[in-house]
């Protein structure tokens, strides 16, 4: 063993033994040797002499990389040497006298680098270098089995390397591959096929292995051969035989089907290719699927059968004629029982191949009406095979049940199997809609019937059917219940099913009457149905939670829909409600997981799950004004009153400073205000303030109670977001009536707030502006300058860092907190509110937010952030400048303006060329830009004029043509035409490029 075949040895050592500092010496001497310009001939030297794969490997990979990158720099002499070599090598010959090894009696990998080998020859010199290379292989076959699998070999390589265009390929690679393909089939390809016949003759018995290597070169090639060689009695005769008698390995039968699939599926005329289809006597393979075969076998026969069908169906959508399509609707009549046995008694992995096919054939139905008789039969096929494929397996049952880990996973792929299903589905419904009824409801009878627990998975197969068929129906035919819906909803809504106590059956029973909710808006008999089945066990009361909380919000979407039509109901329905009203009320702590699980510590439910639905749903049915006064207070009552001597009894010799020791409580008073905020959704500002004030009477004591939290507990983030939502709520429904509680209210939620909690105070008043106005001016004059002296210190001065380590969620906040301030001095500004920045106290933070507006109206890398800058100068500039000649309402505004803001924003912005009038939202902000100019023009008139040109729009170098053309645009009342003009301006500026001004 010499220094390199030492090397090999220790670069390939997987074993860790090896020191890693003498591996890497290895590796360095290995590449070292792969430069020298005689590694071709040392790489031949060692596969004639080296018994050791891994130098064999080495060598083989090393002649590969060599070749690829250097075959146009080597000389003739060397290309023949290797050509001859790498030859003699692939057909089982010496290279001289001296050669004691053969590369062919090594293991299949080395076999499989010498064909990538010889294939990156092919790729260069055949056809005009080196044409001979498979005739010439073709006469070394008759050494036996070793010599025709290195052809497979070979063969396949090629195919994978260079022909197929499964991998992407260049178009120089595409070309080549082209040249090939014609000089085989000129030349050799005939001769190829006529030793695959042979070597299938000869071998079927004695070698079923390297028959089926045979037979998968030439499944890769039929796409583009002669068909003729292949298709043709003696030929397909035999691929039959070979699949067909049993005695066969299965391994060489599933070849044979494969080879005969690719035969099916070559491209052609849709009328020779027809021609070809009839003469494979597809029928021959039927049996195959329903014996107690190999599963390898009866999935390559299905892929077979899978892909003769969509062949034939595609011939018969390529056939206009009436006699043209009877042949291929014969052929598919007789393929399609075997297809649909497969896919209801066979494990396989075509499922998806024959979903696509059955999609298609359902397509080509609709064309035809109406259906004949064994079209008919064959779309109740495909419903029984919808049927059994979205059923789940039984063995999954207990996961499911309890969804672990394993029953996620299996919950997660049915749903996903299940959406080529339930599209097929909806196709069918539309092609023969009474047939998928009547089979819908048939399923479902069969379920209603079943009075045994171990129907599970077909009584949720047969819901899920009624489910996805819901989603085909329109609207009307939904409320009238056209068909047999109005059999089928009445059956669902009756029924209780022995295994309703397990979640995926609750489940989809939820949903499926959810789904056809619309039918009971005209049909409102059903409606104490439709009452019971959410508010028994089978709905809020079920003893799995996860189906208790889903069902709470699904029931709070049936009573938005109908809503007024439950009001002769409330009674029964908070009846039914009672007991987990009162357990809620006298024992949150049992109840969490009902009604108000704070979900953040139940990270597999959504978020529209909140269990607190169920009291938006019984405020959403209280709070109607069909209900009497009186009624409707004793219900109020009821709730509000429990809940809030609850949250009282907390607040009671509570510590404040230690809330670490109480984390139950504080979770408790988070699901109380969860409910309360949820309860008010249902009651509009109209009725608590106009109409029935004794209940907005109720709502102000509550508001009263819950702001005490933020005074026991000014600190804890979670408490202060749910009390800031709740006054939300109250602003939404309590009108002007909320004022009076608003002061205590900000100072506490504004005091030592962190920036998330700053931005949600800001949020609020935002509310409260875009509500009342100027009628909320006093309480901003109040809390501006604590909101100003806060925001300011909080955010940096300069813009935030980029790049790596900067994407931390502390900077996310003040990000957001940014914004949102600009969004508020916004919503200041444009609601007349403006005088707020003049009140005295907050005179001191002019000059920071003039600063701060002005730069991002410049630089914010946020288009909108930068259009409200704009907008909130220019409503400054209406508001605080009368007339051109009037007095400074607010002194140095004027010329701040003019020189800053007109400069900065109005000229350089846009002279920017990272401000890129393609963008639509660019051009937006350019148009607020333009208006700018307009409204300075108007209000200062010359004072404006003259310093922008002879300021502003000389330093940028402005001609003086184009600067009289601006002053007359202005001065115009054509704004879009200013705004075009203005446009090609700043480009025209743009393609200058000179002077001193810096375009970036």
């Amino acid at each position: 063993m010499d220094d390199l075949e030492k090397a090999i040895l220790i670069s390939f050592d997987e074993s860790g033994a090896v020191d890693s500092a003498l591996k890497a010496q290895a590796v360095g001497y290995c590449r070292q040797i792969k430069e020298t310009p005689s590694i071709c001939s040392i790489c031949i030297e060692r596969l004639c002499f080296s018994k050791l794969v891994q130098v064999q490997f080495w060598c083989l990979q090393c002649l590969h990389e060599v070749l690829r990158v250097r075959y146009s720099s080597m000389g003739v002499e060397e290309k023949s040497f290797i050509r001859k070599s790498v030859f003699s090598l692939a057909c089982y010959e010496s290279i001289d006298d001296k050669n004691l090894v053969r590369v062919l009696d090594g293991p299949a990998f080395i076999k499989n680098k010498l064909a990538q080998v010889m294939v990156t020859l092919i790729y260069f010199e055949y056809p005009m270098i080196w044409p001979s290379v498979f005739v010439d292989f073709l006469s070394n076959l008759s050494k036996g089995v070793i010599v025709i699998d290195m052809f497979c070999r070979v063969l396949n390589a090629l195919d994978e390397e260079v022909i197929s265009l499964d991998y992407p390929r260049s178009q120089e690679e595409v070309a080549i591959a082209g040249q090939i393909k014609d000089a085989m089939r000129q030349q050799c390809i005939s001769q190829v096929v006529r030793a695959w016949y042979d070597i299938l003759l000869m071998y079927r018995n004695s070698d079923p292995d390297l028959c089926c290597s045979v037979l998968d070169s030439m499944r890769r090639y039929v796409s583009w051969i002669d068909i003729g060689l292949i298709a043709n009695d003696a030929f397909v005769g035999l691929l039959f035989e070979l699949m067909l008698v049993s005695g066969f390995p299965c391994q060489l039968r599933g070849a044979a089907a494969g080879s005969i699939h690719a035969v099916a599926a070559k491209r052609m005329d849709p009328k020779a290719k027809l021609t070809l289809l009839q003469s494979l006597q597809i029928r021959k393979v039927f049996g195959l699927v329903a014996e107690d075969n190999d599963i390898e076998l009866v999935s390559s026969v299905a892929s077979l059968l899978t892909g003769y069908s969509t062949e034939v169906l595609e011939c018969l959508k390529r056939l206009n004629s009436e006699d043209g399509k009877a042949v291929p609707t014969e052929l598919l009549n007789e393929v399609l029982p075997s297809v649909f046995y497969v896919m209801q008694n066979c494990e396989i992995d075509e499922t998806f191949s024959i979903v696509q096919f059955l999609s298609g054939y359902v397509g080509t139905l609709k064309s035809l009406a109406p259906l004949t008789e064994t079209q008919s039969l064959h779309v109740g096929q495909i419903l029984e095979v919808i049927r059994s494929q979205i059923r789940f397996d039984p063995a999954y049952r207990n996961n499911l049940d309890v969804l672990d880990k394993l029953g996620k996973e299996e919950e997660d792929r049915m749903t996903e199997f299940r959406k080529d299903l339930f599209v097929l589905l909806r196709s069918v419904g539309r092609v023969a809609p009474d047939a998928t009824q009547i089979f819908i409801r048939n399923s479902l009878a069969s379920a209603v019937a079943s009075n045994v627990d171990v129907d599970v998975e077909e009584i949720e197969a047969a819901l899920s059917l009624l489910y996805a068929f819901g989603e085909s129906l329109n609207d009307e035919t939904m409320k009238t219940g056209n068909g047999l819906l109005g059999e089928l909803i009445p059956m669902l809504l009756s029924t209780k099913f022995p295994c309703h106590n397990n979640r995926l059956v609750a489940l989809i029973y939820l949903e499926t009457v959810t789904r056809y909710m619309k039918f009971f808006q005209e049909n409102t008999q059903y409606i104490p149905l439709v009452l019971s089945a959410f508010l028994d066990e089978r709905g809020i009361h079920h003893p799995n939670s996860n189906v208790s909380r889903r069902a709470s919000y699904l029931f709070m979407r049936i009573v938005k829909l109908l809503k007024a039509k439950l009001v002769p109901y409330i009674e029964t329905i908070l009846q039914f409600l009672n007991s987990s009203l009162d357990m809620f009320i006298q024992s949150l702590q049992d109840t969490v997981a009902q009604f108000t699980t704070i979900y953040a510590a139940s990270k597999e439910l959504s978020g529209c799950e909140d269990g607190s639905h169920i009291f938006e749903a019984i405020g959403l049915l209280i709070g109607m004004e069909d209900v009497p006064l009186e009624k409707q207070s004793e219900y109020l009552t009821a709730l509000l009153t429990p809940l809030c001597q609850q949250v009282e009894a907390m607040l009671l010799n509570a510590k404040a400073q230690n809330p670490e020791e109480s984390p139950e409580k504080i979770r408790n008073i988070q699901q109380i205000i969860m409910a309360i905020n949820a309860l008010s959704k249902g009651f509009s500002e109209r009725l608590v303030t106009a109409s029935r004030p004794a209940i907005g009477l109720m709502f102000k004591q509550t508001l009263d109670v819950l702001l005490r939290i933020l005074i026991i507990y000014p600190k804890l983030e979670p408490l202060r977001c749910k009390v800031t939502s709740f006054i939300h709520r109250m602003v939404d429904i309590l009108g002007s009536s909320v004022f009076p509680y608003l002061p205590k209210a900000l100072e506490q939620l504004l005091a030592e707030s962190e920036p998330k909690e700053l931005a949600g105070f800001l949020l609020l008043l935002n509310q409260l502006i875009c509500k009342f106005n100027t009628g909320v001016g006093d309480i901003l004059e109040e809390v501006y300058p604590a909101i100003a002296s806060r925001v300011f210190n909080i955010l940096p001065r300069d813009a935030f860092p980029t790049g790596p380590g900067s994407n931390t969620e502390e900077i996310r906040e003040l990000q957001e907190l940014q914004r949102t301030f600009y969004t508020f001095l916004h919503v200041i500004a444009t609601h007349d509110l403006s005088s707020v920045f003049l009140a005295s106290k907050s005179r001191a933070y002019l000059d920071q937010m003039m600063q701060l507006i002005l730069h991002a109206s410049c630089n914010h890398k946020d288009i909108l952030v930068r259009k409200a800058c704009v907008q909130i100068f220019i409503r400054l500039i209406k508001d605080w400048c009368a007339s051109p000649y009037g007095e400074e309402k607010v002194p140095g505004f004027r010329s701040f303006v003019v020189e800053a803001f007109a400069t900065n924003c109005c000229l350089y912005s846009v002279l920017d060329k990272s401000f890129e009038f393609r963008d639509a939202n660019t051009l937006v902000l350019f148009g607020e830009i333009v208006l700018a100019q307009k409204v300075m023009f108007e209000k200062f008139g010359n004072d404006f004029l003259v310093h922008f040109l002879s300021k502003s729009f000389q330093s940028a170098h402005c001609p003086r043509d184009l600067a009289e053309q601006y002053c007359q645009k202005l001065q115009g009342n054509d704004i879009k035409a200013l705004k075009s003009f203005y446009q090609s301006l700043i480009e025209n500026l743009r393609r200058q490029q000179n002077g001193s001004l810096v375009f970036r």
